[in-house]
């Protein structure tokens, strides 16, 4: 006989479920927004608390059925970051003082709307991306940093007293050239640099190169190396869950047997 708990996990796991939960989410987006209009809110404030409380009902009964389908082992859900953050988001309204305060309220709303990102699976993938990026990312402030003083020393010594408010100290050429990161208005300044020194477009051309193409070709690879890396996590994750769940089934049925035997009436001699 299957068990109940199996069965749950299969009715929590069915896109079908996934669906109704993130309709949920979006109808409960929806009402947040709509309590940004004065007008709504005069109308029809009685009304939108009402669905923000059947929406956390709803959100409620959901995480109960989730925690349930792990059966004897609940303790079992916490294992995952995602679960931990379904529960925290969730229970947080329940905390004291939390409902009276409406600027809380509203937050802990708002929690509840990014609770998408757990059930579209691409947007976990780039959130699990962009984190994995920041390790590797953490050397890329120095270097563009170091290039904009080197540059902006030159700068300064070539156009400081002919451009004084663009190049007349380290900050505002530091601040000009990180303008120039994104090539915005760059063939202004160069032909104001031309303008000032001939041979200026030497500086202005391996800054570009340096700057704009290396250093944000290195962001985009480190970038895309992480979403590989999150594909891969998100497809091994993907992957092993059969495995996990005939795992937890196998568990599942010891305990019951360790219960069974513990509770069987020994025949007495």
């Amino acid at each position: 006989m299957t068990r109940p708990s199996n069965r749950l996990a299969r009715i929590v796991d069915s896109p079908l479920f996934t669906s109704v939960v993130l309709a949920v989410i979006v109808a409960n987006a929806v009402v947040l927004g709509l309590q940004t209009y004065e007008g709504v809110v005069d109308r029809y404030d009685d009304l939108l608390d009402l669905l923000n409380a059947i929406f956390l009902g709803f959100f409620v009964v959901e995480l109960a059925l989730r925690i349930g389908a792990y059966g004897r082992r609940p303790q079992d859900f916490f294992r995952s970051g995602w679960n931990i953050f379904d529960f925290v988001v969730i229970g947080v309204a329940f905390v004291p003082g939390v409902r009276e305060n409406s600027t809380l309220l509203r937050l802990a709303r708002l929690l509840r709307v990014v609770r998408v990102i757990r059930l579209l699976p691409d947007l976990r993938i780039l959130l699990t991306a962009v984190a994995r990026s920041l390790p590797p990312l953490g050397s890329m402030p120095v270097l563009t940093t170091l290039i904009l003083f080197v540059y902006g020393m030159v700068g300064w010594s070539l156009f400081g007293d002919a451009a004084p408010k663009e190049w007349g100290d380290i900050g505002s050429a530091m601040l000009t050239l990180f303008t120039l990161l994104t090539l915005e208005n760059f063939p202004v300044y160069l032909e104001q640099g031309r303008e000032i020194h001939p041979w200026s477009w030497i500086y202005f051309v391996s800054f570009a190169l340096v700057a704009a193409f290396i250093v944000l070709n290195v962001l985009i690879g480190i970038v895309l190396n992480s979403m590989e890396e999150a594909r891969a996590l998100e497809r091994r994750r993907v992957e092993g869950g059969p495995v996990a769940d005939r795992i937890a089934t196998i568990r599942a049925a010891l305990d019951d047997l360790e219960y069974d035997l513990m509770h069987t009436k020994r025949p007495r001699e």
